[in-house]
């Protein structure tokens, strides 16, 4: 099985970093497990210096997508452009995203334009106010994924009420 992990910001690092080293976990033991980790901003972010990845103990990003802007609509369009291309060339069963950021919801939206199963991590977070840019990411992400990975009852709950499958909810909490 072949995974894209995606990171929009550093915070997603810390909850990426446990899921990478059960990954690397599985393959010693002979696993058919792979992952490609994809950071949608630059390789010159400064808040990702190397010690981030030593303390975290993972690997750095395999891909930067180079993608910023302050509009929200172009960053919106240039992660979805720039994820497409890394999707095409970087084939995947599941693409991983996490928490509520634009990153999150473009490259959820491209994993299934390409058919391609998508894992949210930290699903079922609610405001429950749609004027929060967040809040319309996480609907949509929680809407278009296969597997949806809770961290509190209260999250479950609500993908309920919006009438989410049961049997695609895993509660694994903090993943920190």
């Amino acid at each position: 099985m072949k995974i894209t992990i995606v990171a929009g910001a550093r915070p997603n690092f810390m909850k990426i970093a446990p899921i990478t080293r059960a990954i690397e976990a599985a393959r010693a033991l002979g696993k058919s497990i792979s992952y490609r980790l994809v950071y949608t901003g630059r390789k010159e972010d400064t808040s990702l210096d190397a010690s981030l990845f030593s303390d975290l103990d993972m690997k750095a990003p395999d891909a930067y997508l180079r993608v910023e802007s302050n509009n929200p609509t172009s960053l919106t369009a240039g992660i979805m452009i720039a994820f497409e291309q890394e999707l095409t060339e970087n084939p995947a069963h599941v693409v991983l995203v996490v928490d509520d950021l634009t990153a999150t919801m473009s490259c959820a939206i491209v994993a299934k334009k390409q058919g391609v199963k998508v894992a949210h991590l930290v699903a079922g977070t609610r405001s429950f106010d749609m004027k929060m840019p967040k809040e319309v990411n996480r609907m949509i992400t929680d809407g278009l994924s296969d597997y949806l990975f809770t961290a509190g009852m209260v999250a479950n709950r609500n993908l309920n009420q919006t009438g989410t499958e049961s049997e695609n909810v895993y509660y694994v909490g903090n993943i920190l």
